[in-house]
């Protein structure tokens, strides 16, 4: 048609023709693509001390986005793909709150992370005064869902669960060997995490007939156990419990090892090494026959196994913050679906009756109770032939346990 000509009654049915055919089959595709994206913060630390943990939780986290978006994003929502908005807690509580800050201010529906138990009692209270939906990843410290927070969600186990499964378990192994272990030394890094930790056992242990001889707290970093060490050895414990973060666990045992400190058993409860295919490949003669109370994948499960051939075909470990940050996200997903809403009430309801099943842990049923899942349980590990095996709750074991250790190679 000529500008300024006047449209002729067939240009007109030929136009509207091609715009029924457009809406009839082009444009509800048209409308999809254009689905507004939803913001999600992935904050973790990727700098400062806790880097490598805070890198491999990223990762974890964005396995499960580009899971989701491949699978169609939030079908309730018009297929709305979900968008990462990647942010660093630099290993300090200070700035992670002033990140929730920041990605608040982007428009994020709800934020996963931020590893560290003390960051995720920061960012959870930052996230809080916007009744912005916080699903904690690892976390662990009791304080993150005691304070009556109804905006934050943690899916798996806190501390006190860990720990009191952690030494029921031992008492079980303990019995079965023939009770060799009676004393305890415990080391633990100077965080919440550590404190903790080291509270409950201190509670505990002696109530189930064993000795805590000393109890050691470190800074992080600390770059030398020696003097440590030393006290270990002067102690002459038949248990070591360490609970502290990669770096320092790793070196603590490299240092055991190097000093010939022998003891019957390293049994950690949520040791930052001890669960770690990076430590087992690096250092195996450190991390032979190390016992772990913490966060593992369920061995039974074809979802966990393929997880873990992704995670290493991407060249990473398949460790504990890959898996959980990935469980968060999926878990924050559904409940996306299950709200058909961004807005942060209906979100945090959805969090909050959640009934998810479809993780990859050894968990029992999902139910959330204070914004804590009370299905949640950790599993008892043991380093053996240079592999991380199950070896207790026994439904699920792959390996059988050795302890006591044999003496260990220098």
């Amino acid at each position: 048609m000529k500008p300024g000509s006047q449209p002729t009654r067939r240009t007109v049915l030929k136009t509207a023709t091609a715009g029924a055919a457009l809406g009839t089959l082009g444009f509800p595709g048209l409308l999809r693509a254009q689905a507004a994206s939803i913001k999600i913060g992935v904050l973790h630390p990727v700098s400062g001390i806790f880097s490598y943990s805070g890198t491999q939780s990223r990762a974890g986290a964005l396995m499960a986005i580009e899971e989701i978006n491949a699978a169609g994003g939030i079908k309730s929502l018009g297929g709305a793909k979900l968008e990462p908005l990647l942010a660093d807690a630099q290993s300090k509580p200070d700035v992670g709150a002033a990140e929730v800050e920041r990605l608040n201010e982007a428009g994020v529906a709800a934020i996963v992370g931020p590893y560290a138990s003390a960051i995720a009692i920061a960012t959870t209270q930052a996230a809080a005064r916007h009744n912005l939906p916080h699903v904690v990843d690892v976390g662990t410290a009791d304080q993150v869902v005691t304070r009556g927070l109804t905006n934050t969600f943690r899916f798996s186990p806190g501390v006190s669960t860990i720990v009191n499964f952690g030494i029921d378990s031992l008492v079980r192994i303990n019995d079965a060997a023939g009770k060799p272990a009676k004393t305890v030394f415990i080391v633990h890094e100077e965080s919440a995490f550590g404190t903790n930790t080291a509270k409950v056992l201190n509670e505990e242990l002696p109530k189930q007939g064993f000795q805590v001889l000393e109890t050691v707290k470190h800074a992080n970093p600390t770059r030398d156990f020696s003097n440590i060490v030393l006290r270990i050895k002067a102690a002459n414990p038949d248990l070591l419990i360490p609970a502290n973060y990669y770096d320092e666990y790793v070196l603590l045992t490299r240092t055991l090892q190097q000093q010939r400190v022998a003891v019957k058993g390293v049994y950690s409860i949520l040791g930052g090494g001890a669960s770690s295919y990076k430590f087992v490949k690096e250092f195996p003669d450190a991390a032979a026959y190390v016992m772990d109370c913490n966060h593992w994948f369920d061995p039974r499960k074809a979802a966990a196994l393929a997880l873990k051939a992704k995670t290493e075909k991407q060249g990473l470990f398949f460790s504990y913050e890959v898996f959980l940050n990935y469980n968060a996200v999926m878990y924050l997903a559904d409940a996306l679906e299950r709200a058909k809403s961004v807005e942060h009430d209906a979100l945090n309801a959805s969090l909050a009756s959640s009934t998810w099943d479809k993780h990859i842990l050894p968990y029992g049923p999902t139910k959330f109770v204070n914004g804590q899942n009370t299905g949640a349980r950790p599993a008892i590990t043991q380093v053996l032939d240079r592999d991380i095996k199950v070896i207790y709750p026994n439904e699920f074991s792959s390996g059988n346990v050795v302890f006591p250790v044999p003496p260990r190679k220098t």
